[in-house]
């Protein structure tokens, strides 16, 4: 009989603190997609770095077709057969994405030839991707397909996958599965690391589920259910979301009119005629293909792009004696009103609105803006900072007025955000980049929450998290709308932003398409619109207010 490709026997690694892998036992044959499935901090992605050669075993044995060969390196990983796709990208900002593909092959393929094979492979595989455009500019969902395309160019015998459509959308998750599956029938092996359940069920022939660094179980995915693979690796199923009641038009606490900007870099996205308004007590979601300029708009909002002209975004403050009919958000866009050098006085109540346009994001975030950014690692969070530290990037509540900072306060607060969104850490003073993709994740998301924001805007709020994570993390934005926040959430995953939305949108080529009630929208709809075919007649086009 053939030995597996890969085979591992009771491996076992520890940090302080915690046992990452206990006793691990699993195989992987020539030709079979074999998913790994574990909640946060379950040892999923310490393992899969022991087969790369990022880290080493304590103890236990790696077999190689048969033969005891555990890699002591990337490089000699490499050298064997193997592949990987990390969760948290190992990429060079400064650099283009076909340097950094470059980077991870032997030198016999020029850096002309490594970008006419990444034209080529993103065109067969419909992972669309500029071989020329350096990381920077790339928005996360790119960032990913680069990293999958250099482990696809070395033509693998084993590829390791560690939530690798976390923020692909379904267009591009479906061409994925199509390669998977053609380089399973050529006879390469892969390991496949993913929360999302029926991505599971549907790609994967077998199932390793670890939890707490012990394998809990083996089974065929295709023969599960989606309550059965939940119950396997967090013990329950997750909490269902309340429903939601039907809400009517509320007044507006940020609004975009008429936002046109050049883009800041060679290969950025120019946003044409955004008009948009976030409504409070709702969630508008935005739905796209990366790198269509949600990242440039969320540069706006969040005050780190501030290019816009006087008066295209602006902020309404809280006034409780307004109704939409008397909020300047629903006047007439040539109303003096919109004005943000004025104040509306109507039934005798003052509405005060605030320009953002000159204000950074410390100024945003003391009117009551936050923003969760969708890269977690060097935006997010600082990786060596502990988690007490990272709180003092957008939380006040440690600092004293003359800008001491109490460590205490700052210890105190991280604790609370690690009880609160069970985040699996050693404690206040762990360094951000010590934890797993999804905690970290989870760390980010209940920063933003937890400050009970008058507005959020965030981005690929789920993304990595296990399925009771991302199900509590949902719930706390229904929370948020319910008490009056106003949310814009963008998501490559189109079922979460059907989940939680109040409206849709759907950005192509940078401009927005009319909103639709999500209850009136359908998937089919709103993948059309992601190529920026949305009916000019209905809402109209482009130039009517989302």
């Amino acid at each position: 009989m053939t030995p597996p490709r890969l085979e591992l026997r009771r491996i076992s690694k520890q940090y302080p603190g915690v046992k990452a892998n206990d006793a691990v036992s699993l195989s992987v044959a020539p030709g079979e997609i074999h998913a790994v499935l574990g909640e946060n901090g379950a040892g999923k992605s310490t393992l899969m770095k022991i087969i790369a050669g990022a880290v080493q075993a304590d103890a236990g044995e790696l077999l190689w077709d048969g033969a005891p060969r555990a890699p002591r390196s990337p490089a000699q990983a490499r050298a064997l057969g193997i592949s990987m796709v990390y969760q948290h990208f190992s990429l060079f900002d400064s650099l283009t994405a076909a340097q950094n593909i470059w980077l991870g092959l032997d030198k016999a393929m020029t850096l002309d030839a490594v970008r006419a094979r990444v034209r080529t492979l993103s065109a067969e595989y419909g992972l669309p991707l500029d071989p020329e455009r350096p990381v920077h500019a790339l928005s996360v969902g790119e960032r990913q397909r680069v990293e999958i395309l250099r482990a696809l160019m070395t033509a693998p015998r084993l590829l390791i996958l560690d939530e690798p459509t976390s923020v692909l959308t379904p267009q591009a998750v479906e061409a994925l599965f199509v390669t998977l599956r053609r380089l399973a029938d050529q006879g390469c092996a892969i390991l496949y690391i993913s929360h999302k359940l029926d991505e599971i069920r549907a790609l994967c022939h077998r199932c390793t589920v670890l939890r707490a660094g012990r394998v809990t179980g083996e089974v065929d995915p295709r023969q599960e259910s989606n309550a059965s693979l939940s119950r396997l690796m967090i013990g329950a199923e997750p909490p269902r979301l309340a429903a939601r009641a039907v809400r009517g038009h509320a007044p507006a606490r940020l609004r975009v009119s008429g936002l046109s900007l050049a883009p800041e870099t060679p290969h950025g996205t120019a946003l044409a005629d955004i008009a948009l308004a976030l409504r409070r007590g709702e969630i508008l979601g935005l739905a796209g293909v990366s790198g269509n300029g949600q990242q440039e708009l969320l540069r706006v909002l969040s005050g780190e792009d501030r290019r816009a002209e006087r008066g295209v975004v602006t902020w309404i403050a809280d006034d409780p004696s307004t109704d939409p009919s008397t909020d300047p958000s629903n006047a007439p866009s040539n109303d003096a009103s919109n004005d943000p050098s004025n104040s509306r006085v109507a039934a005798g109540a003052v509405n005060r609105i605030t320009d953002l346009g000159p204000l950074g994001p410390a100024k945003r975030r003391a009117l009551g803006l936050h923003h969760v950014p969708e890269e977690r690692l060097g935006r997010g969070a600082v990786p060596s900072m502990s988690l007490a530290q990272n709180t003092l990037l957008t939380r006040r509540e440690p600092v004293g007025r003359l800008g001491h900072v109490s460590t205490a306060k700052a210890a105190a607060l991280a604790r609370r955000l690690i009880e609160r969104f069970g985040v699996r850490a050693a404690g206040p003073q762990a360094a951000a980049r010590s934890l797993s993709g999804g905690n970290l994740q989870k760390f980010i998301m209940g920063r933003e929450i937890d400050a009970a924001p008058k507005a959020l805007v965030v981005a690929q709020p789920t993304w990595g998290v296990d399925v009771g994570a991302a199900a509590q993390i949902r719930a706390e934005l229904l929370a948020l709308r319910d008490a009056g926040c106003a949310l814009l959430v963008v998501s490559e995953e189109l079922d979460e932003l059907f989940e939680l939305s109040d409206r849709l949108v759907v950005m192509a080529r940078g401009r927005l398409s009319p909103a639709i009630p999500v209850g009136q929208a359908s998937v089919a709809q709103i993948g059309q619109w992601m190529s920026g075919l949305w009916d000019v007649a209905a809402g109209e086009g482009a130039h009517a207010e989302a």
